[in-house]
């Protein structure tokens, strides 16, 4: 199994790599395998270094916000 977690795009440089930010965290992701363009403040869900797809802003939010919750939960 497979876990992707969906992070904001803060920039993309030239190299077609972008920063991103997942629950105040920040990444480097490749951009190289998505299929559709993406922006700076576009959200997408990233997997072992790569950006694998484009999701909707409320989508990502809230596998942010459940993801915060299982967090939460493991911390006690």
């Amino acid at each position: 199994m497979c876990i992707g977690f969906p992070g904001k795009i803060l920039s993309i440089s030239e190299h077609n790599v972008a920063r991103i930010d997942i629950g105040g965290t920040q990444r480097e992701v490749s951009l190289d395998i998505l299929d559709e363009p993406v922006s700076v403040g576009d959200y997408v869900i990233c997997h072992a270094g790569f950006a694998i797809h484009k999701v909707d802003e409320e989508i990502a939010r809230e596998k942010l916000a459940f993801l915060a919750t299982i967090i939460e939960q493991e911390a006690f």
